[in-house]
């Protein structure tokens, strides 16, 4: 596989970021795509090295626990953006429906440019690595609950009782994580617009039952 450009360096915010920070800044970014990639038995840490540009001193210094903590610390923060872009996205978007279209279409969006081999930056190690890692599979859990949390908040936000957005939030997380596995598979954005028209029914179906009678 030809080697890439490592991740440019972040940009710090003052002057105070030092040059061990921007090291370790750019083996977590590395891992992270890497992670999402390729996953996490088929990632070494020989190549994260590499495509880091980071000196291989720094990973162990900044990461004692080898591959695993470093894995774990790119899957917290690469789930982290993940899910700050799509409650920036969904909380631009007033209407509830016009929400999920959004999201569905910024998911495919992104699948798509990356010729359908990004989705989901932490599903690919969740399917293969949960098992045989206890920090990484709590790590996945995290992200995954964390979404779930901010759907059902936003049900309620949309007059959907607390127990039925609790529900409702688990089917939507599932539906649209399998919908972004099956796009990733079939090379095609179909899963995720069916995701998309069978979740626009649920929702509206449980925001109909808490208005009011005419």
């Amino acid at each position: 596989m030809p080697r890439r450009a490592p991740p440019p360096e972040p940009t710090p915010a003052s002057g105070s970021t030092t040059k061990g920070e921007r090291s370790k800044a750019k083996l977590v970014a590395a891992t992270a795509e890497l992670l999402q990639r390729q996953g996490y038995h088929a990632t070494g840490l020989a190549q994260i090295v590499e495509e880091s540009g980071a000196p291989r001193g720094s990973l162990y210094f900044y990461f004692p626990g080898g591959k695993e903590e470093l894995a774990c610390a790119a899957l917290a923060e690469a789930g982290s953006a993940w899910r700050e872009r799509l409650e920036t996205l969904v909380n631009d978007t007033p209407d509830l429906l016009a929400a999920l279209d959004a999201v569905c279409n910024t998911l495919g969006d992104a699948l798509e440019a990356s010729g359908f081999e990004l989705g989901c930056p932490v599903a690919t190690v969740a399917l293969e690595a949960s098992s045989a890692s206890e920090p990484v599979r709590a790590t996945c859990a995290s992200h995954f609950a964390q979404w779930e949390r901010s759907i059902a908040a936003r049900l309620r936000g949309s007059g959907v009782p607390r127990a039925t957005a609790a529900e409702l939030a688990v089917t939507v997380l599932a539906t649209v994580e399998g919908a972004l596995l099956l796009a990733k598979v079939e090379r095609s954005r179909r899963p995720l617009r069916h995701a998309a028209k069978v979740l626009r029914w649920a929702l509206w179906g449980a925001m109909a039952s808490t208005a009011p009678p005419p």
